[in-house]
Order: C-alpha cells, then structure tokens, then sequence
C-alpha cells in the first residue's frame, strides 16, 4: 500500500513525456543510455515512473543530444553545480569548431596528394540503357519536384519555398548543357542556379545521374537520393544532407533517436540562400544488368528500404516505377514524388 500511496505522487512515462515535450520512446533511449533513470520501475509491469523534479533534466538532455554532444559530456553537464551545463556546451563547441579547422586542412592536403596522383582513365566501354519516370503532385497544392530525362542525363529536384520553384530552374538549366556535363561544372552549375536567391525563403535539393562509358558520375546535394539496384541488392548511393544525418553519420545520435528528432528534415545543403550549395560528385562502376534510380523524398521518405528493394526489383523500369507510385499512392501520396530509373542494358 504504501509503494502505490508514493506512486500516486510519481507520473506515468506517457504524462511525463507530455510534460517534457518528449516521446515514451525518447525517455525509454534516455534510460537505455544510463542518462536519466526512472524514479521508480513497477516489479511486474516493467512499467516506468517519473517525478515532476526530473522534468529539467529531461528537456535538458533532450537539447544536448540534438546538437550531438557526446554522452560522456552530457553526464558531465547534468551534474547539480551551478553553470556545469552551459560550462559544457561552451567547451564541446570549441572543440567542434577546432576539430572541423583541423579536418579541414587535413582534407584539403589529402585531396590535394589524391589528385596529383590520379591518372585519366576513360572507357571504351558503351551501354544501351532504357528509362522510365513518374512525376505526381500527391496532396500539395502545387508541384515543385521536377524531373530531366535526358539521353545519357537525369536528375530529379524537389523545391521547396514556393513557385516558380528552384526545382524547375535547375532542371532547365541541367537541360541546357552539354551532356555529359563534366565533373568538375557541378560546382559551376549549382551556384549558378542558386545565385540570386537572397531573401528568398525558398530552394531545392537535386541528384543527378550522367552515364559515360561504364561509369555513372552522381552530383547530390540535399535529401534526393540515388540508388544502384544490381543482383537483387539495393544500394544507395548518396548521404542526406541533413542536420539529423550528419549526427547520426558521425555517431552522435542512433538511428532511433534520429526518427523523433524534431530537426529531422532540416537541410544544411541545398540551393537555397544561406546554404553551401556544392554538391556531392561521386563514380560507381556500372556494369549490364544495372538499374539506376533517382528518388525524392515524396517516394523514400514514405517506403522502407525493403519495400524499395521488392518494388524496384520488377522486370522492366517501366514497371519498377509503375509499381512504386502505386505505393505511394496506397501510402497516402502525402507530397510531390518523382522517380526516374535507369536499366543498363548490354
């Protein structure tokens, strides 16, 4: 009697995760992780309890793992001394700071040692290749992805801000020139589209595809994707350009506490004003029997990876995308969606 009497003072995980602005499953992370405990666990239920004096620490460690600070650190912060906290946080964002510094000349050597080494090697090699796209507006009020299908060159955009997009500008753009664009215009061609856009609260992501010879070059920069379906094996080919992603990559948040992030969808590279807005350009050697695909979030962001993988596993490209925008339609088409893929033929 007297353990229920002490626990009608305690909340349960649902009203205590309210209170904090959480989620059950956050605090349930929070525990796993040794950083805050339950003030009591019911011997038969597993079921946790909190106390109202637990709320601070709660929002506190929900605020240092969104900026990825280390759980050694947090502990350190979430010591009762007067100014540990704000101590802490100072301490962790010089370090970051001069840790990017270092990497930064360190990377700059590398790259510098990397290219005086590389040969030019080109290929001789030629594929056929045979494409289908889909491009839907689901729920949204206008549409702002956009799509270039070309002979040997594709991307899709997603906008975002408003008409006229970002989206159908870079595609126009793309469309203009020569094909393959080389390497080294990326850079050129992104700035390019993303110049005069100060003030303007409105941008896009892209992810490009050009074929040359066996080697399919990808320029990526925002939440886009490609992906590289061979032998019933999918595999993605670019890296989000999100705040939340760039954590997890390095380690800083699980892949759990990066679903409930409230910043989750925050991009830090994109063309838009106020972001970098150079992109990612990488080769993958492709091979007969390939199929490339270029997704927006409206598709990636609803189907799983294994849903991916059994859709775009169909005969043809034209029935791989068929069969992809059937699912999203089934998931509720909740955003713009486009979908281009590419089978490589012999």
């Amino acid at each position: 009697m007297s353990g229920m009497m002490e626990r009608m003072h305690l909340m349960s995980i649902g009203e205590f995760a309210r209170e904090a602005g959480l989620t059950p499953k956050a605090l349930r992370i929070y525990d796993d992780l040794q950083l805050l405990r339950p003030a009591e666990v019911d011997q038969s239920s597993g079921y946790r309890y909190y106390a109202s004096d637990q709320l601070d620490a709660a929002r506190l460690i929900a605020a240092l793992r969104r900026i990825g600070m280390p759980l050694a650190r947090i502990r350190v912060a979430l010591e009762p001394r007067p100014g540990a906290a704000a101590e802490e946080v100072t301490a962790f964002w010089r370090q970051t700071e001069a840790d990017a510094r270092s990497r930064r000349m360190q990377v700059s050597a590398l790259i510098a040692d990397l290219r005086s080494k590389e040969s030019t090697m080109t290929s001789t090699r030629t594929f056929r290749t045979r494409v289908a796209h889909a491009l839907g507006q689901g729920a949204r009020d206008a549409q702002l992805d956009a799509v270039h299908v070309g002979d040997i060159q594709w991307a899709v955009a997603d906008g975002f801000g408003g008409t006229p997009s970002v989206s159908s500008r870079f595609v126009g753009m793309l469309a203009a020139e020569p094909q393959p664009i080389g390497d080294e215009q990326w850079d050129a061609l992104a700035a390019a589209c993303a110049s005069g856009l100060d003030g303007e609260e409105k941008g896009s992501t892209f992810t490009a595809l050009a074929l040359r010879g066996d080697i399919a070059t990808v320029a990526h920069l925002g939440d886009s994707r490609a992906w590289l379906l061979r032998d019933g094996s999918l595999r993605r080919l670019t890296s989000d350009h999100t705040e939340v992603a760039a954590l997890v990559e390095d380690g800083r948040l699980t892949d759990e506490e990066a679903r409930l992030h409230p910043r989750r969808a925050v991009l830090n590279r994109a063309l838009a004003a106020g972001l970098p807005s150079d992109p990612d350009v990488t080769g993958v050697t492709v091979q007969a029997g390939d199929r490339l695909v270029l997704t927006t979030d409206g598709v990636h962001a609803l189907l799983s990876d294994d849903a991916l993988v059994a859709l775009l596993s169909a005969e043809t490209a034209a029935s791989a995308v068929e069969r992809v925008v059937d699912a999203v339609r089934g998931a509720g088409e909740p955003d713009n969606h486009a979908i281009i893929a590419v089978d490589i033929l012999s």
